[in-house]
């Protein structure tokens, strides 16, 4: 398999195509969480080789990696692939990203995030009423496509595993040896839990018992920031 990483310009949301084989004219391809801003270049690289976009798939349901999922459905006439705990979101993309308030009133401490997502699409020229739900969305679960944990898109075949704590439905994605970790995981941190749906002690849980477990050698595409590896994480990030 390929992977070509678009880097989105809001939050800087790492956009993954995941090609089969070697990227021929004509091979599968899927796209990964469709942040804000990704959609035209996602576009014109797909139609300049020649790829087949099967599906567009979602890491968790969050508005900075969904944003442009519904123009790329569109454009490609697929569905939008996301795990069932996280696809009540796409419904109210600023509501599951607003802090809960702390007790005597005001914010918490993830004040600003839906305010600071609204300026950053203001920057593109976007607003929040120009969000859209894809047209079809299908849910997967934790037995995937084939029972095993495993999404069937065209030839590709991707494990999905659950890795909750960020979101309820939040989920790892591995493709012939890399890890697509969505905001589960990245270079020296892990994802915040702060936000509604998140859960620290679900996320202890799962940096334990799933992340623990992953395979060492696997490279890794965290959902923001530079790419690093499972190894490296195992050894030096100190949430694990």
């Amino acid at each position: 398999m390929q992977i070509h990483v678009v880097v989105a310009p809001v939050f800087a949301t790492n956009c993954c195509i995941v090609v089969d084989g070697d990227g021929q004219r004509g091979a599968d391809a899927v796209v990964v969480d469709a942040g804000a801003g990704v959609a035209r270049a996602v576009t014109e690289l797909v139609a300049e080789r020649g790829w087949t976009v099967r599906a567009v798939l979602a890491t968790h349901g969050h508005v900075d990696h969904t944003w442009d999922a519904a123009v790329l459905c569109e454009e490609f006439g697929v569905p939008l692939r996301i795990h069932a705990a996280d696809a009540y979101r796409l419904a109210d993309p600023f509501g599951t990203l607003a802090p809960a308030p702390r007790h005597g009133g005001g914010e918490g401490g993830a004040a600003g995030v839906s305010g600071a997502l609204r300026q950053a699409l203001a920057g593109l020229g976007l607003r929040a009423e120009d969000y859209r739900v894809p047209g079809a969305v299908v849910p997967f679960d934790a037995d995937g496509d084939d029972g095993e944990g495993t999404l069937i898109e065209g030839t590709l075949r991707l494990r999905a595993i659950p890795a909750p704590g960020h979101t309820e439905g939040a989920t790892l994605f591995v493709a012939d040896g890399v890890l697509l970790a969505g905001d589960v995981l990245f270079a020296g941190g892990v994802g915040r839990t702060d936000l509604p749906g998140g859960d620290d002690a679900v996320m202890r849980a799962t940096l334990r018992d799933v992340v623990g477990h992953l395979d060492p050698s696997l490279d890794v595409v965290p959902g923001h920031g530079p790419t690093t590896t499972v190894r490296r994480e195992l050894a030096t990030n100190p949430y694990l």
